[in-house]
């Protein structure tokens, strides 16, 4: 029996198999208006061809806790409560096709008010400009020639941000969402504070770096009552490569996730890198997932991501390394993978029932 197609229960939510789809940020919201941050038709369609395609669950893109805290104006964000009932039709669509609804609440920090990727990659959404802000960071370090220098964080700024991961994650809870991943990862906000490299305060921000995405995971456990969950980089590659710096390593993330854990923390989705731009990444298949399987011995259920794309390699992930695979271009190339991947693993494929007559005929 193929151990990537059987359930597997988190907390209080049971997915009805391990392979998941990872979030990746669409930019198709609107960047002003009535509609800014909300979802639409595109993502409407989007998720839940997913959802009939067959994955356990599926985490909706990084959506920002406040209007300040998008990667671009075109993105997604859950910053007040009349949002909600767009985000409640995108949880309902999901959750109709048998997949778990997941959410990524986040806030991209010095990355913000960014392009998108298909975008030329110059400024183009300084503060100022008709739909662009001030990106804020744990300290006034830009993350490169693209972005400004951010504002420098206060203490009162500090408090207002945990305040406001909560708040998103009580909307997501509204809207119906089972599954609240905090974005600890790729250089977004909670990893500037985490890694050394972009959070160089000498007050307690600083001391201790883990402290504002501790305190984060707290607001959303309080106000979340299914999974909580957080995607972490486990390094910024400096350990593994001849940089000179000093960054986020695998030891400290196994010393977060040990603390998380006591307070609430249900989840690790286990990535890396995105903080420092010019460091060498060594990418292949499958390149990260060792970093899911070292960080086993934290008893916390965790995913492993990045270049899974084959259904012998899934499963081999969901036996040796770790307890889910996100997945993430693979489903963008192919909604309905997972249906070829079951046969592959002599599982018999689970259709949606108007495709079932036609597509299981001899």
């Amino acid at each position: 029996m193929s151990q990537l197609f059987t359930p597997i229960t988190i907390g209080n939510v049971t997915a009805r198999n391990r392979a998941w789809m990872s979030p990746m940020c669409q930019y198709s919201s609107a960047p002003l208006g009535e509609e800014l941050g909300r979802p639409n038709d595109w993502h409407y369609v989007h998720y839940p061809t997913r959802g009939w395609g067959g994955v356990g669950a599926i985490i909706v893109e990084s959506t920002a806790v406040s209007a300040e805290g998008r990667l671009s104006p075109y993105d997604l964000s859950i910053h007040n409560d009349d949002q909600i009932a767009s985000f409640t039709k995108l949880a309902q669509l999901i959750s109709a096709t048998g997949a778990v609804p997941g959410i990524q609440l986040g806030h991209a920090g010095r990355k913000a008010s960014g392009p998108r990727p298909w975008e030329e990659q110059t400024l183009l959404y300084p503060s100022g400009s008709e739909i662009g802000w001030k990106p804020v960071a744990p300290s006034p370090i830009a993350f490169s020639e693209v972005y400004e220098e951010p504002h420098e964080l206060t203490e009162d700024e500090i408090l207002g941000l945990i305040d406001s991961f909560g708040q998103a994650a009580r909307r997501a809870a509204e809207a119906g969402f089972q599954i609240a991943e905090l974005h600890g990862a790729h250089g977004y906000l909670i990893h500037q504070f985490l890694s050394p490299i972009s959070n160089q305060r000498t007050d307690r921000w600083g001391r201790d770096r883990m402290l504002f995405g501790l305190e984060a995971i707290k607001a959303v456990r309080r106000e979340f009552p299914g999974v909580v969950a957080i995607r972490l980089s486990a390094t910024d590659w400096c350990e593994f490569t001849d940089d000179p710096r000093t960054g986020w390593t695998v030891e400290e993330t196994r010393t977060f996730i040990n603390r998380a854990k006591e307070i609430g923390l249900d989840f690790a989705d286990i990535s890396s890198g995105g903080n420092i731009p010019d460091v060498k990444i060594p990418a292949g298949p499958g390149y990260q997932v060792g970093f899911a399987r070292e960080l086993a011995d934290t008893g916390v259920p965790r995913s492993a991501v990045g270049l899974i794309t084959e259904a012998v390699q899934a499963e081999q992930v969901v036996r040796e390394s770790a307890d889910v695979v996100m997945l993430a271009r693979v489903l963008l190339s192919d909604p309905y993978v997972l249906q070829a991947w079951r046969t592959r693993l002599r599982e018999k494929p689970e259709f949606a029932q108007p495709y079932h007559r036609q597509l299981m005929r001899s």
